[in-house]
């Protein structure tokens, strides 16, 4: 069988098996069973994620989803940074709207959803790259994806910086519920995380400021009013 190499991302490497399926392989090993559960379950109610076919050692099997990413048809132009603000907004809502896995104290989070990791096929946009996903509060997973684009943002010469600063706003006025609780939580995730660059670690601070300067100023409830009277 010729494999074909055809994406390559901080700690996997994406195959070409043949027209309609690829191969996923961790570079480093690991079990992905945890992450092709996952996948099931939320294929299961209805979440676009490519098709799981077979998961064994570090090795997915899975549907082969044709299209751009996100982030190439932002940097191309082809969506609009707004519009690819609410795409991921609109994708966290339906995932938190899921049913959480069966055991599970909550709903499922992906916890790296970000423009590299939605293909947008010919059916819509798909969700890919779920190592990360568990199960937790929906605040968090929002948070992380507004800490990736505020780490891009704070790159200095990085040349999706603007835009990213941009889509950063947009998303923090798209999304539903409170990502800056999350943030905490979202930056101790970043800091362990081994693919992480120094230097991007080093920012991760500056980065959690700009989302609260960037996140809308929420009014309170009527419940939470009559619970600060108390």
């Amino acid at each position: 069988m010729v494999v074909e190499l055809i994406a390559r991302g901080r700690d996997a490497d994406v195959f070409a098996l043949d027209a309609s399926t690829v191969l996923r392989r961790y570079r480093a090993g690991g079990d992905t069973a945890p992450e092709a559960a996952v996948m099931r379950h939320v294929a299961r109610h209805g979440y676009p994620v490519p098709r799981v076919y077979h998961a064994a050692g570090p090795d997915l099997v899975l549907e082969r989803v044709r299209g751009p990413t996100l982030l190439a048809a932002l940097a191309s132009g082809e969506v609009a940074v707004r519009a690819g603000a609410e795409l991921l907004a609109d994708l966290h809502r339906r995932l938190h709207a899921l049913p959480p896995r069966p055991d599970a104290g909550q709903g499922v989070v992906h916890l790296d959803l970000h423009p590299d990791n939605v293909l947008l096929g010919p059916a819509g946009p798909v969700v890919i790259d779920w190592r990360n996903a568990g199960d937790g509060p929906p605040e968090l997973d929002l948070a992380v994806t507004a800490l990736i684009m505020a780490l891009v943002a704070t790159g200095g010469e990085h040349p999706m910086a603007g835009p990213a600063a941009e889509m950063l706003s947009a998303f923090a006025r798209a999304a539903d519920g409170d990502l800056v609780s999350g943030v905490p939580g979202a930056v101790a995730l970043r800091r362990d995380d081994p693919n992480l660059s120094a230097g991007e670690k080093a920012r991760l601070q500056a980065a959690a400021a700009l989302i609260h300067t960037a996140t809308p100023c929420r009014s309170p409830s009527v419940d939470e009013r009559q619970e600060h009277l108390r």
